[in-house]
């Protein structure tokens, strides 16, 4: 069984109930000597895993569900292409991975449906965005938050040079042969000269490079995309980009002349005014619902209305922890006797059900949150 690297979130295979669910997540690193540590991490985990399936499997069960685990534990190549952190994960019939830009806490856990709740604070948030470079030759991809931006490892499969694209030679579709008249002599008859060619290679590869971002990433992940390279190209390539993520501002820099954190800073200096306006929004419609009824920061409302599918929006405070979990049945919230305080965080399990009944998810930091709760929802009806 192959391990599928996905990148859309959410994925329909996270909203399904199976008999066996495992979620492993663990922090990953990008290089040595560092990354060497992934697998044996992986190792320990999957112990955990173990000892968890052992308590309602068999002998037989465990092995058979551990075995293509195992197995990846040995594949260089998986580790060798590692962001910053891993979530996988697994049923008796399919596995599939994300690569995360972001750490995430080690974690393993079995149970009958998936638990996606990192997830959604890493792919839920409302200050993410992606950065485009793109020059005659490659492009890379960037993504970034108010904190930084990291460079998203471009799978194998998808080529990223101009060359790998198209191919070196330059196009001759301006060019035709005929008969020079003189002993059978071939001569090229050009409507356009080289740099025509070469003008109409560079589009045929940004035309590349806008399909497979809008196709592998923007539309998957639902973020803004911002171009990064030199001003005579920003124009070219946004006049033939069907990419809607696409946005009208963007960096007029050679991307490759800039460093990660002066990336972040030109970023920010365009995405912070639509960013203040989205939170400034989210605030004001939190606000005007609280008014009429219609929204709440009370924390056990809150989880009432979640457990009936009430909640329309949810706004959380990153980093803010509510130890407990909710019970689905009635709504009510238990802080004591937890077996794995560490796990459950009944704001964690509110975004999970909210998530997972089409409600929408946002996570602010502290300084933009309208309540001090740590949540504030607004409600359907």
């Amino acid at each position: 069984m192959n391990v599928e690297i996905v990148n859309e979130f959410p994925h329909k295979f996270l909203m399904e109930q199976a008999e066996t669910c495992i979620s492993i997540y663990q922090p990953t690193h990008r290089y040595r000597p560092e990354n060497q540590q992934d697998p044996i991490r992986f190792k320990n985990l999957l112990q955990n895993v173990h000892e968890k399936l052992s308590k309602n499997h068999s002998a037989d069960e465990v092995k058979s569900l551990l075995a293509p685990l195992e197995k990846l534990q040995g594949e260089r190549p998986f580790w060798a292409h590692a962001g910053d952190g891993l979530a996988l994960f697994a049923t008796k019939d399919r596995i599939i991975a994300y690569r995360l830009q972001r750490p995430v806490p080690e974690l393993a856990i079995v149970s009958d449906s998936f638990h996606i709740k990192p997830l959604i604070r890493v792919f839920q948030s409302a200050d993410r965005y992606h950065l485009l470079g793109v020059n005659r030759q490659e492009f890379k991809l960037f993504e970034g938050n108010r904190y930084g931006v990291e460079e998203v490892e471009i799978p194998e499969e998808l080529a990223k040079t101009k060359a790998e694209a198209i191919g070196d030679q330059v196009t001759e579709s301006y060019l035709g042969t005929g008969n020079s008249g003189g002993a059978g002599t071939a001569m090229m008859h050009g409507h356009g000269g080289k740099k025509d060619e070469i003008d109409i290679d560079i589009e045929r590869y940004f035309r590349y490079v806008d399909r497979t971002v809008a196709e592998n990433y923007s539309k998957p992940m639902d973020l803004p995309l911002y171009l990064v390279t030199l001003g005579e190209y920003q124009t070219q390539f946004k006049e033939l980009s069907h990419n809607p993520h696409l946005q009208a501002d963007g960096i007029k820099s050679d991307f490759d002349a800039l460093s990660l954190e002066q990336l972040r800073k030109m970023a920010w200096e365009i995405v912070e005014p639509t960013y203040l306006q989205k939170t400034k929004d989210l605030v004001e419609n939190f606000e005007n619902a609280k008014a009429s009824d219609q929204g709440s920061a009370n924390i056990e409302e809150i989880a009432k209305a979640a457990s009936e599918d009430r909640i329309r929006r949810l706004v959380l405070e990153d980093g803010y922890l509510y130890p407990g979990k909710i019970n689905l049945e009635t709504g009510e919230i238990q802080t004591k006797d937890l077996e794995e305080t560490a796990v459950d965080d009944v704001l964690d399990d509110l975004a999970e059900i909210v998530f997972k009944t089409g409600g929408e998810v946002v996570v602010l930091p502290k300084e933009r949150m309208p309540v001090e709760t740590g949540a504030a929802a607004i409600f359907r009806w």
